[in-house]
């Protein structure tokens, strides 16, 4: 089972036409969709999948298919409790109209680009990170302190840079010849296409990230530092979230 995964491609896709290949108690995978699975510490897409008669299925999250030969983009559609009826209208071939929750799905994009501003503004390994439509959290390995005051300035300086934020990829091999490219300690960049995918803010910061991102730095708006924690004695984390 293969997904086209049309959110790699263009973020802002809202939705799209497509074919059911499976549909079972785990869930609902499509031949292409606009749902992100949850990966990399971002959260999964909620939305709503229109069936052939018209009748719309809540769709409560989306994960990364664990069926045996599943790949990176195979997307698990898990719908709402308490839609029983509707699911027995399920057909294996039917096409639907996959919509996202876009307001929900926004915040993600605002957020994790925030979260690649921190990177540059906070020049740690990061070993964890959540991104979900309320905060974005990082765990940087340092004892250093962190300024709040600070790190708020330089985001909003970031982030009225109207810098553009591109999607490029980089080759395993010359991943290799440049391990600091990748930040994060607990998530991987996967391997095995021969390509890597990257996120570029010319200037500003470069890594391997498969989520989903506004085009521009200005997109991200107010954003500011809700918390600041020492969580061991080597990691401060350090909160996020959306402002006006």
């Amino acid at each position: 089972m293969k997904t086209q995964a049309l959110f790699r491609d263009d973020a802002y896709l809202r939705t799209c036409e497509a074919r059911i290949v499976c549909a079972d108690a785990q869930g609902l995978m499509l031949d292409r969709t606009v749902f992100y699975p949850r990966s990399g510490g971002q959260a999964g897409d909620s939305g709503w999948l229109t069936l052939p008669d018209g009748k719309r299925l809540r769709i409560a999250n989306t994960l990364r298919a664990a069926y045996e030969g599943s790949g990176l983009d195979d997307a698990l559609h898990i719908p709402e409790a308490g839609q029983e009826a509707l699911l027995e209208r399920l057909i294996v071939g039917h096409h639907v109209q996959a919509e996202i929750e876009w307001g929900r799905r926004y915040r993600h994009m605002r957020l994790h680009t925030a979260a690649h501003l921190l990177c540059a503004v906070l020049p740690y390994p990061v070993d964890g990170c959540s991104i979900t439509a309320d905060y974005a959290r990082l765990d940087f390995v340092t004892s250093d302190p962190i300024d709040r005051d600070r790190v708020d300035m330089q985001l909003a300086a970031l982030v009225t840079g109207h810098t553009a934020v591109l999607i490029d990829s980089i080759s395993d091999d010359a991943l290799d010849v440049n391990p600091d490219f990748i930040r994060t300690m607990s998530v991987k960049p996967p391997r095995g296409s021969g390509q890597v995918r990257v996120v570029k803010i010319s200037g500003v910061d470069v890594q391997p990230c498969g989520g989903t991102h506004v085009a521009n730095t200005s997109e991200v708006g107010a954003v500011n530092v809700a918390k600041v924690e020492k969580k061991t004695a080597r990691t401060r984390r350090v909160v996020l979230a959306l402002g006006g």
